[in-house]
């Protein structure tokens, strides 16, 4: 099982945390705190498979963010490490490139992704066409939302207007004159 997954920068600034156990505030600080410490300080000839605590910690860079994920001792790290390639895919086929600032402006996006693939700390779904379908449907229901969302509210402006509007002037003393 995943316990929680977290994004890091080189600097140790958490992008994206998605914890499947409930922890404190405070822990949570102090686990992505040792995480980061944990996985930068770490040589690059070394396996990308490290204990942490009572369990595995497994990460992969790419680009400058740290994709790390803690599972279960006994779990496989090979899959779970397929499964950060896999989020990083889909994310980059979503954004086309991805890039940090990607995660920080559309992070509601990016958690999205993540559900569609892990729920509640269990692989789910491994198929990136299968996830890429899904989060295409999403994208046109939120494109319809919107827009009946802009409907109503253009009807709710001229309604308004059409309540407060003032008689117009008449010209008929000014023609009598």
């Amino acid at each position: 099982m995943i316990r929680f997954i977290l994004l890091q920068n080189r600097q140790g600034k958490t992008r994206l945390a998605k914890y499947y156990v409930p922890l404190e505030d405070s822990e949570k600080h102090k686990v992505e705190y040792e995480v980061h410490r944990l996985v930068v300080n770490r040589d690059s000839k070394f396996t990308n498979f490290v204990e942490f605590r009572t369990h595995k910690v497994i990460y992969r860079r790419y680009a400058g963010l740290f994709f790390s994920l803690c599972v279960d001792i006994t779990d496989n790290e090979l899959a779970y490490l397929e499964c950060i390639h896999l989020f990083v895919e889909i994310l980059d086929h979503f954004f086309s490139n991805v890039c940090e600032l990607d995660l920080v402006f559309n992070f509601h996006k990016v958690y999205l992704i993540l559900d569609e693939f892990i729920l509640a700390g269990e692989l789910q779904e491994t198929s990136k066409r299968a996830i890429i379908e899904r989060m295409g449907e999403l994208e046109k229901l939120e494109l319809k939302s919107q827009a009946i969302l802009s409907v109503k509210l253009t009807c709710k402006n001229l309604d308004s207007r059409s309540q407060f509007r003032l008689p117009s002037p008449s010209l008929s003393p000014l023609v009598a004159a």
